[in-house]
């Protein structure tokens, strides 16, 4: 690890623990009731004692969250494809996409619900429409960003519309595509959540969203707040892996990666 990458890591790390830090600091000294804010010591308490409640929890929220990416990856690259190919099918369809940003996913949700009778794929549908944006504009405007000079070299030597998109826009279109997965893949976990609060379905095989709708009917205030780290981990874990995809595609030759942090 450079001393740069280790700058990466530590910086927030030592951030963090001052936060912890603190936050424990404050609720032992004013004597703060865990029934308004646990301490971090209380809710890790509660990861440990909860783990197989949240655990089985997280791995349902993360399975949707994970299936509405690849459904917004597919989506969202097939759509800017086909923007890309045909202005006329870009400039009567874009708007529409743009709708998918605008709209809450709370008004939207409970007729997906209504509407799709399996729970798992009612959830998926609204965390799609969640996370589908970013794809579509990053890899429409990616496929769109190529160098005049090498479309003029590839017209030059007589490239078909399909080389040009292979071997010139695709390649072009990635850093941008990859931009788009680190946004979408949060997004896809706030879909996830938000459209198992709206559900409220209980049982087996619920999700963290649910599990903390009971923690807050049930006043146990520290459960909340251990779901809730797992959420914000589960989080920064996803665009964690989305970055280091992004090193893995593009560390060898686009300086997006190659070039040192400053």
């Amino acid at each position: 690890m450079t001393g740069i990458q280790a700058q990466r890591f530590w910086l927030p790390m030592l951030v963090a623990t001052l936060l912890i830090g603190l936050w424990q600091w404050w609720v032992t000294a004013f004597d703060v009731p865990q029934y308004l804010v646990p301490s971090p010591l209380v809710v890790a308490q509660t990861l440990v004692n909860d783990w197989a409640l949240l655990g089985s929890a997280l791995v349902v929220t993360l399975k949707v969250t994970f299936l509405a990416l690849v459904c917004s990856v597919l989506l969202g690259v097939l759509i800017a494809f086909a923007f890309v190919q045909s202005p006329w099918i870009e400039t009567a369809f874009f708007p529409y996409a743009v709708l998918l940003q605008v709209t809450p996913i709370v008004a939207i949700a409970p007729l997906i619900i209504i509407w799709v009778k399996s729970p798992t794929a009612s959830l998926v549908i609204c965390a799609t429409l969640v996370a589908l944006f970013p794809i579509i504009a990053n890899t429409t405007l990616g496929l769109r960003s190529v160098n005049r000079g090498l479309q003029s070299l590839f017209r030059l030597n007589r490239a078909t519309r399909w080389q040009t998109l292979v071997r010139l826009r695709i390649p072009s279109a990635l850093p941008y595509f990859f931009g788009g997965l680190r946004i979408s893949s949060g997004l896809a976990l706030i879909g996830a959540v938000v459209a198992e609060f709206v559900a409220g379905t209980g049982g087996t095989g619920t999700g963290l969203a649910y599990q903390i709708l009971q923690a807050g009917y049930q006043l146990n205030i520290p459960r909340m707040f251990a779901a809730l780290v797992l959420i914000t981990g589960a989080g920064v874990v996803l665009f964690a892996l989305m970055g280091v995809l992004s090193k893995w595609a593009l560390g060898s030759w686009h300086e997006s990666e190659t070039r040192p942090f400053e």
